[in-house]
């Protein structure tokens, strides 16, 4: 039966599903190199932040998870060489955390599979419509990222 196109939620599932779909399929092709979804999530979120070093905390807020969590994804990542804790120069009981030579060799790789994988996503799709799509998702997430500010404000008055 086909999706009425209509039906106010769709978009919401179809992006869920795409990004859910999007993640397995880079899951499986990191499965070979031994690094987990949630592995591969905290490299890739260090990596954004290209020579500032994180602490945990920093971390775990923006994963949106628990520092114990953040620790053990840490703990892991260090053990492989794919990760480096330093102290923190001002907060000595803090750690920051910035990736490896060895991780940044890994990050590199993971970017040109993602490519790859993007690539075969948009088959069929033309640049116009490519490009619509970009503005969109931008517009959206600009959106949600005023809707959450406000939240929070509220949250905090």
């Amino acid at each position: 039966m086909a999706a009425k196109k209509d039906n106010p939620l769709r978009q919401g599932f179809l992006i869920h599903d795409v990004s859910r779909l999007r993640r397995t399929v880079f899951d499986q092709r990191m499965k070979p190199r031994g690094i987990t979804r949630s592995q591969w999530w905290v490299l890739t979120n260090l990596s954004r932040h290209e020579g500032v070093a994180l602490t945990q905390v920093e971390l775990a807020r923006l994963l949106d998870v628990g520092k114990v969590t953040v620790g053990g994804l840490i703990d892991r990542l260090e053990e492989n060489g794919l990760v480096i804790r330093t102290p923190d120069p001002v907060d000595r009981r803090s750690k920051r955390v910035s990736v490896s030579q060895k991780g940044q060799e890994l990050v590199q790789e993971m970017q040109s599979i993602a490519i790859d994988i993007n690539e075969a996503i948009m088959a069929g799709i033309t640049p116009e419509q490519h490009q619509v799509l970009v503005e969109a998702l931008s517009i959206m997430k600009s959106n949600l990222l005023a809707m959450d500010a406000t939240l929070a404000k509220k949250d905090s008055q």
